[in-house]
């Protein structure tokens, strides 16, 4: 496990629930949009080298340990967390200690992402979907990017017992009323589908990009709620 940081606290990263939130360094996407930029160092743990900071992952179970009785869940973050050899051993851990466990994921590792929630190695996973089918490569930074993985992952949570939910951070350059709605078509079914409007920060990878207004995420949710009636927005 390769850790980039910790927040301690947040109310927020795990529905319904008090949690931590690790982050894991290395994804294999290069979205323009990635608020993360710091934590994509390599496509791959091979490639994640010079680092300044890493976490041991013995200091966070020692953390965790501290925190049984104080905290509901962990919440596995990224960068992309199922880049990770070492993920199973290290959820096994944390579920030992009595937390649930909430994973974020891009969906590119279907088969990873299956055996965990087989194992009862998860208890909530977050897929970010990124764009309509067409228009995935261009919004990941990655032109020849086979979708077929993503496809997978989300047949994989369409028929999971397990708790899940999708999202989209919506990006004026990147997402047309017609991409919200051909996302939803594709996810039909879907219990939780948040959207979440772009806020532009210093530690994004392509400068310039610009958010939805307020009113226009009202307007694509209700786009939206035409075929998932749940859909909801997100920080807004």
């Amino acid at each position: 496990m390769i850790i980039g940081g910790i927040q301690k606290l947040s109310l927020l990263d795990y529905p319904d629930k008090t949690c931590c939130t690790i982050f894991t360094i290395g994804c294999n996407y290069r979205c323009p949009y990635c608020h993360n930029a710091s934590l994509i160092q390599g496509s791959s743990p091979e490639e994640i080298i010079s680092l300044e900071k890493i976490i041991a992952p013995e200091a966070i179970m020692a953390f965790l340990k501290k925190r049984r009785g104080l905290l509901d869940g962990v919440c596995v973050t990224g960068g992309e967390p199922l880049l990770q050899k070492g993920l199973e051993g290290f959820l096994y851990e944390i579920k030992n200690l009595g937390f649930s466990v909430k994973l974020d994921t891009n969906g590119s590792y279907p088969e990873r992402l299956r055996e965990l929630i087989a194992s009862a190695l998860v208890d909530y996973v977050a897929m970010d979907l990124k764009n309509a089918p067409d228009k995935y490569g261009q919004t990941i930074g990655i032109s020849s990017f086979d979708i077929a993985p993503i496809k997978e992952s989300v047949a994989v949570l369409l028929a999971a017992s397990v708790p899940y939910e999708f999202r989209t951070t919506v990006v004026r350059e990147f997402h047309t009323a017609e991409d919200m709605l051909a996302m939803a078509r594709w996810i039909k079914g879907a219990k939780h589908y948040y959207l979440q409007s772009y806020v532009d920060s210093d530690d994004v990878l392509t400068k310039g990009l610009s958010g939805y207004s307020k009113e226009e995420m009202h307007s694509l949710l209700e786009l939206v709620r035409l075929i998932i009636p749940e859909a909801e927005l997100r920080g807004i």
